[in-house]
């Protein structure tokens, strides 16, 4: 028989529960449109550079604060801010701009395709650039005020005075300074990188004339248009990449030789780890591009195509030649860099690179030319973010659950000695502004219990003050209780839950669940944070009168190298096996009816829906699900190979986890809920499930959103929401 463990048990009860708290949650509510529920905050909340004093914005106003007096200033009001932009001939802002400041008395802003330097000393405010209105993508040298723009497939820069562009490519095919090189999972965000001091521009350079086009239609003109998107499946032909670097003065622009040809002079390679042999380790992802200091060099994480092998590659700024490969990191599944390096820029001769080559992330301090000094972390427990290199005093900040797996806290290390030195101590979770010198730090904090609060705390972590205190938004409702717990599965892993009670909670009476699954890569459900991660709408489940449960099963994020790398090859075993741990428990409860246990989930949840519903069939009674993978074939390559191999690599891995395969099993009721416009998990997925459920006889309920692409956001999302509880309210 197997047996639960909950050997962790942070927090039954949230203080929700007193006197006066009658309200419940509306749809509206649980669809974040009611802006009264979310927690306090402080915006815009920044350090201005080289100094001890922080702003952020309240009332339409600018504000000021200083770590030396517990006084806070309004420095600029809206009124003001415009009473100066007219009197300058400009247009004026509705609402306070999103400012950033360049030193202690200036501070940049965008308006109106306009970029704006104003000056607190002087009292005045500068047009500085301006961009054409269909400009995307806009990335700003905030040292020259140059601006680097997309317009269509071509890459453009405005100098305030002309527009120059960097290319001038007819072919749609060919695409410049798009962030949609490769994926974000590769921590790419952006597709142009500005040198330190704005002298030069680095750019992507796409090339997917090759790629298949993916027929998705627009149904706004009459009659309906075709409206195709390049998208590589796994195991087909992928895009192209380069980077090119735009010289400003001259107007000319290099491309670094990223190809490995003629570089590496590397000969095919065997890697029996997979039983699979690998035709070559040509390079096919350029990730995480970083300017030396001195903007002499670029450093650029290359892949092969398995992703199981890393480049950190040295190059030419200025002639695009390869200097060297710094170091190589290889792994059996896969190699997954997020960050690039971490310059100390009093000495340029040194970096900090994070990796995950001894099982979790971790820091390592490695010079300009590769050589190893030391391993600067080391645990099992990973670092989450870096945050800021303490120069002066020869330390690094970073988050990192070294203390709980859910939690986060700052913690910093010293560079010479390796010593690691806590400076946050609260349980729960911490989002850290660290200033320029490092001695003070603006500590953004949440918790199960806390909300969010915000203080400014010493470089030890000591309290000065308070700046925005905690207030529950929700003290008014009345919410269920929520628990975190951990179940232990067959080998003695912890998986983290969370379980949510029907508010009025009656333990003598049978309650239906709803078991909310994400599942994969890149996620944390259950986290030590604000309703434990869980959100307005799983708590609004909850007071519909469900018991609400969640589980990070293997494959997850924040455990370490092995736990999530645990699915790999294999989609859909582990994580399935993890659940039902989850399951077993929810059924031994007292007061489940385990007659009534339903799923939902979304795009790797929605996989992971049917996935459940399908092979453990007879367990769950209902399943609503958005956006699900069906057969990892039709999955885009990046991703779908990094975890799977290609089709031809890992038949045998696709088959178990094509869900075509498991139609015969249905029972019970299934909702699948698709976007009709959906660029990331494209509808051939649901539709290939439709007619396979067609011609095995098997009902199925079927709804599509027109217009939405991989998430259905604004409005439309309470229809949404209304839609999937009402699934479960008419059939669990």
């Amino acid at each position: 028989m197997h047996k639960f463990y909950l050997p962790l048990l942070f927090a039954f009860t949230f203080p929700f529960l007193g006197m006066g708290q009658t309200k419940l949650l509306t749809i509206e509510d649980a669809s974040y449109m009611n802006p009264k529920l979310n927690a306090a905050n402080l915006s815009q909340l920044q350090w201005v550079p080289g100094s001890s004093r922080y702003v952020y914005v309240a009332r339409n106003s600018l504000i000021q604060g200083t770590a030396e007096s517990p006084v806070c200033d309004t420095i600029l009001r809206l009124a003001d801010l415009n009473k100066i932009l007219t009197s300058e001939r400009q247009d004026s802002a509705k609402k306070f701009p999103a400012v950033t400041f360049l030193d202690p008395a200036r501070y940049c802003f965008i308006l109106n395709s306009g970029l704006y330097v104003g000056d607190l000393l002087k009292n005045n405010i500068t047009r500085v650039n301006t961009w054409d209105k269909a400009a995307e993508n806009t990335d700003i040298d905030k040292t020259t005020f140059r601006v680097a723009y997309t317009k269509e497939n071509n890459l453009y820069i405005s100098d305030g005075e002309k527009e120059t562009a960097i290319s001038k490519e007819a072919n749609k095919g060919i695409l410049y300074g798009s962030e949609r090189v490769h994926r974000n999972e590769f921590g790419i965000d952006k597709g142009t990188f500005w040198s330190p001091k704005g002298n030069l521009l680095a750019f992507y350079r796409m090339d997917e004339t090759m790629v298949a086009d993916y027929p998705l239609v627009d149904i706004t003109p009459r009659p309906a248009l075709m409206a195709p998107v390049k998208y590589p499946m796994a195991g087909m032909t992928s895009h192209k990449v380069t980077v090119g670097v735009y010289h400003p003065e001259s107007g000319n622009t290099i491309y670094l030789q990223t190809d490995s040809a003629g570089i590496y002079n590397l000969q095919p390679t065997v890697y029996d780890l997979k039983g699979i042999r690998h035709p070559s380790s040509a390079i096919d992802y350029l990730t995480n591009i970083t300017w030396s200091p001195d903007e002499k060099f670029i450093y650029i994480a290359c892949l092969n195509r398995d992703q199981d092998h890393l480049w950190l590659n040295k190059y030419d700024a200025q002639t695009g030649r390869f200097i060297k490969t710094l170091f190589e990191e290889k792994n059996e599944a896969y190699v997954e860099p997020q960050q690039g390096p971490h310059f100390l820029n009093l000495d340029p001769g040194q970096f900090i690179w994070e990796s995950r080559r001894d099982g979790f992330n971790h820091l390592y301090l490695y010079t300009s030319e590769g050589k190893l000094l030391k391993q600067l972390t080391s645990g099992s427990w990973e670092v989450l973010d870096f945050k800021k290199i303490d120069e002066g005093n020869g330390r690094a900040f970073f988050l990192c659950n070294k203390d709980n797996p859910i939690g986060c806290q700052l913690y910093a290390v010293d560079l010479k000695k390796g010593i690691l030195v806590p400076v946050t101590s609260l349980r729960g979770t911490h989002e850290a502004k660290v200033a320029d010198d490092g001695r003070y730090i603006l500590d953004v904090y949440s918790s199960q219990a806390i909300a969010r609060q915000i203080s400014l705390l010493d470089a030890k972590g000591k309290p000065i003050r308070v700046l925005s205190a905690d207030e529950n938004p929700l003290k008014e409702y009345n919410l269920g209780k929520t628990s975190i717990f951990t179940l232990q599965d067959k080998d003695n892993i912890d998986l983290y839950c969370r379980l949510i009670k029907p508010a009025n909670f009656d333990s003598n009476k049978k309650y239906p669940v709803i078991i909310y699954v994400y599942g994969g890569p890149h996620s944390q459900m259950v986290t030590d944070s604000w309703l434990g991660g869980g959100g307005l709408f799983l708590n609004y489940l909850a007071d519909l009168g469900y018991v609400v449960f969640t589980l990070d099963n293997r494959g997850t994020s924040n455990r370490g190298r092995d736990f999530e790398q645990a699915i790999f090859r294999h989609l859909g075993d582990k994580e399935l096996e993890d659940q039902m741990v989850g399951v077993r428990y929810l059924k031994s409860l007292s007061y489940v009816d385990s007659t009534r246990i339903g799923i939902n989930g979304w795009s790797y949840g929605g996989f992971m829906t049917i996935a459940m519903f399908l092979k453990q069939p007879g367990s769950f009674k209902v399943a609503v699900c958005g956006g699900p993978v069906i057969d990892w074939k039709y999955y885009e390559v990046m991703y779908g190979e990094r975890y799977m191999d290609t089709p031809e690599q890992n038949p045998e891995g696709y088959n178990n986890a094509c869900l075509l395969n498991y139609i015969k099993n249905l029972q019970g009721k299934l909702l699948i809920i698709h976007d009709y416009q959906d660029e990331t998990v494209v509808p051939q997925n649901s539709l290939m499930f439709l007619k396979k459920c067609v011609d095995e006889g098997k009902p199925v309920d079927y709804f599509i959103y027109p217009g939405h692409e991989h998430n259905v956001r604004g409005k439309d999302r309470v229809h949404l929401n209304q839609k999937m509880v009402q699934y479960f309210q008419d059939y669990l």
